[in-house]
């Protein structure tokens, strides 16, 4: 089973969903692609993070549009990775 990109822990950027090993979150890869940058920019932006970690992190926010629910079982801390 391969390890979940995307990891929640409360001790963590105050348990924002983040790249696993890394305090980046989802939010800040998201905003570097509102600003304009490209998939393939960000990892320059973040060394250690992969374009396949940027991927995930989009993939990831897909999945909570699309299932809302996942956020409040994720806010009550049920949910502790998120593959």
């Amino acid at each position: 089973m391969e390890k979940a990109i995307i990891t929640i822990d409360p001790a963590v950027r105050f348990g924002k969903p983040c790249i696993r090993g890394t305090r980046i979150a989802v939010a800040d890869i998201i905003n570097l692609l509102a600003a304009g940058f490209a998939v393939d920019e960000i990892p320059g932006e973040y060394p250690g993070i992969t374009k396949k970690d940027v991927l995930a992190a989009l993939e990831f926010s897909r999945k909570m549009m699309e299932k809302p629910q996942h956020l409040t079982e994720i806010f009550l801390g049920k949910v502790k990775t998120v593959n």
